[in-house]
């Protein structure tokens, strides 16, 4: 009796295929981190002459150019998949669809975000972010930016089956980023004022928790009726 795949054999074989694909593509891989670091730039030199501005936004502006850079790559999160076949073949094969989502959605978070987890401490730097609240804000990054990519998942299921929806995308998933935003913008204001973050991280760590039980599912069912 042949047995099929076990959930981390096809993980592997998931990742290698989209390492492969990404090393091809590395210039458009690059381009979310590039967008971000841009962002930043870009508010350093405006608000050059207001240096005792810059620490007050320097989280908000970190945490809103993480979002916007991994709103570059939503849209394509399923859709090269949905137009070579290898959704039918993800829907045929035997492992749960749900888990092939969760994997594809912990390596587009890899790729578009963790880069930007890495340079935060230096684009923290140019912003004249204060050194105590680098942690706070690392955590709520940590926390936050996973379940953004989640979120993310969804919406890009929910319009895999629509041509042209990259604004459309874009449209349906700010609304659903604004609570992360907030909590985990929020957490670091908190912090800077000498108050405890831990409440805005808990709330940060229990949507996670539940996005991760949950939103695989939710973006599986949303592929099998767009394709269906």
């Amino acid at each position: 009796m042949t047995r099929g795949p076990g959930l981390a054999t096809s993980a592997a074989a998931l990742v290698r295929r989209d390492a492969r694909l990404l090393w091809r593509r590395r210039s458009d891989a690059l381009q979310p981190a590039l967008f971000a670091v841009l962002v930043v730039v870009l508010f350093a030199l405006a608000l050059g002459a207001e240096e005792k501005l810059l620490p007050k936004v320097a989280s908000a502006v970190l945490w809103l150019a993480v979002l916007l850079a991994g709103q570059l790559s939503l849209d394509s999160l399923f859709r090269s998949d949905a137009e070579d076949g290898s959704l039918e073949q993800w829907m045929l094969a035997p492992v749960p669809l749900s888990w092939l989502v969760l994997v594809r959605t912990a390596m587009h978070w890899a790729t578009t975000t963790l880069p930007l987890l890495v340079a935060t401490p230096l684009l923290g730097v140019l912003l004249h972010l204060p050194a105590d609240e680098l942690p706070v804000l690392m955590a709520s990054l940590a926390l936050g930016t996973p379940l953004l990519s989640l979120i993310g998942a969804v919406v890009a299921a929910l319009t895999v089956g629509m041509k042209r929806s990259g604004i459309l995308v874009a449209l349906l998933a700010l609304p659903l980023y604004v609570p992360v935003l907030v909590f985990g913008a929020g957490s670091v204001v908190v912090a800077s004022q000498g108050l405890d973050p831990t409440g805005a991280l808990l709330l940060l760590g229990a949507g996670l928790v539940a996005s991760l039980l949950l939103a695989p599912l939710a973006a599986a069912a949303a592929l099998r009726i767009a394709l269906n």
